[in-house]
């Protein structure tokens, strides 16, 4: 037993430090993944703000938060001045703090009363018939096979799913930073070292 776990250590450590080196990369790909849905959602946002401001505000069929107009502000800017800031890698850990505030919020006042799913399973009896006759209502009354030539038809579940996993994205990246070698807070922190 202690020579298989001589080997199996001999083995780590050969291959985990030298990997070190590389460990900006996967901070990097989390924070480029994030990038477009934060640019996005916020410049949609902005871009409707009125939309989104009484969406905010409206309690019969939006979210019914208190201060809408300053949520929307808050929120619309904080994730597309977000989606830039982590595509610099510049103050990665600052900015994930107001995002994952806001897929908090997205969590339990948008996506709570879906369930966990984002799409929902075709698998299911139920949606399958649903998701049937609504293939068929495009058929027969709409370009079926322009409007699926991106992608397949689907229902929309819009459960937490989505929401939950750039939470977490966001999680590790407030604790990692933007990355070594890949971000611009690395190489202010080489400049301007932490004198403590």
């Amino acid at each position: 037993m202690n020579a298989i776990a001589g080997l199996y250590y001999n083995i780590h450590n050969f291959i985990f430090p030298r990997l070190q080196h590389l460990d900006g990369l996967a901070p990097l790909a989390l924070r480029l993944y994030l990038v477009p849905i934060f640019w996005m959602a916020g410049t949609q946002k902005l871009a409707g703000i009125d939309s989104t401001i009484e969406w905010f505000g409206n309690p019969e069929w939006g979210l019914g938060l208190p201060a809408p107009e300053l949520l929307a502000y808050m929120a619309a800017y904080t994730e597309a001045i977000g989606a830039l800031l982590l595509l610099l890698g510049l103050a990665t850990r600052w900015i994930s703090i107001p995002l994952i505030v806001t897929m908090l919020v997205a969590i339990f006042a948008v996506h709570w009363d879906s369930g966990w799913a984002a799409i929902a399973d075709s698998s299911s009896q139920e949606v399958a018939v649903r998701l049937g006759a609504a293939k068929d209502i495009l058929r027969e009354h709409g370009n079926y096979s322009w409007l699926t030539e991106k992608g397949s038809f689907v229902i929309l579940n819009n459960g937490i799913e989505f929401a939950v996993t750039y939470l977490l994205m966001l999680f590790v990246l407030l604790f990692t930073g933007g990355g070594r070698y890949v971000s611009v807070d690395y190489y202010l922190s080489r400049l301007f070292p932490n004198p403590r």
